[in-house]
């Protein structure tokens, strides 16, 4: 009978405990459904994401001569402004790559950026082109980042045809017989499609070009100099103020502006 009444006591209580932990699991889960997104407030001296700006390369990309991870690189053609009026100017540099290219008739090519200098380093960029303002025959594929021609029309191919052809007939007729320009006109007519296919077998991308970028990720410019990008120097006592250091703390401190500056040296 003890016994009994012993296991029915164990039961109540596990049987209690197990009620509290799922009162406390569900109160969670139902904090977690119902708490508002936190939006992330943009800092002062970020570039917002989805800028757009224009960049001027300075080296000439051609994709028949192009393989990935080629590196490349632009000038800012335009100055990047920042919500409390921190820039990068006009004419900083931005390194990048070729993440992948293809040749022949369907000539792609895809570029991508890695870092953008600043009055006060390098840094991390993220962003696609979304355009070739001022290469009629080029097009850029803005959810991708590819550059692409657009292809030669069926309306170019023939204006190509026809003019062959007539430079064909006209040699023909030169040579005084009809047979010879209706000869002249279809080899022409050929040979000026034929023209027109291998005009626009690769694609090219001058130096000086001009591309149209996107930012993907907001652009933090930096304050100051990054970590790293200098020596610090060592603060004398009379700069540090009326405060008495401990020996021990000011030697260490020392001690580590030495290190930091044997390391950047």
């Amino acid at each position: 009978m003890a016994r009994q009444k012993f296991c029915e006591a164990i039961v109540n209580r596990l049987t209690s405990w197990a009620g509290i932990l799922l009162l406390i699991a569900a109160t969670s889960l139902l904090a977690q459904t119902t708490a508002p997104a936190v939006v992330p407030i943009p800092r002062p001296n970020a570039v917002p994401e989805g800028t757009t700006f224009l960049v001027r390369l300075e080296d000439r990309l051609d994709t028949a001569e192009l393989h990935p991870g080629q590196h490349f690189k632009v000038k800012l053609d335009e100055d990047l402004v920042a919500a409390n009026g921190k820039m990068i100017p006009r004419g900083k540099k931005i390194k990048g790559h070729v993440s992948s290219v293809e040749h022949g008739l369907n000539a792609r090519l895809l570029l991508s950026f890695d870092e953008i200098e600043t009055r006060h380093g390098w840094v991390a960029l993220i962003a696609t082109v979304i355009g070739v303002p001022n290469e009629r025959g080029l097009k850029a594929q803005e959810s991708e980042g590819e550059i692409e021609r657009k292809g030669t029309s069926a309306k170019q191919t023939v204006e190509d045809a026809a003019a062959g052809a007539a430079l064909g007939a006209s040699a023909g007729a030169a040579a005084r017989s009809a047979k010879d320009a209706g000869s002249g006109a279809a080899t022409g007519a050929s040979a000026g499609a034929m023209a027109s296919l291998l005009a626009n077998r690769d694609l090219r991308l001058e130096k000086g070009t001009t591309l149209e970028v996107r930012l993907d990720r907001a652009l933090q410019i930096p304050l100051t100099d990054r970590v790293g990008t200098g020596a610090l120097a060592r603060p004398s006592r009379a700069q540090l103020g009326s405060c008495l250091w401990p020996q021990q703390l000011w030697i260490r401190y020392s001690d580590l502006i030495v290190a930091n500056n044997n390391l950047t040296s």
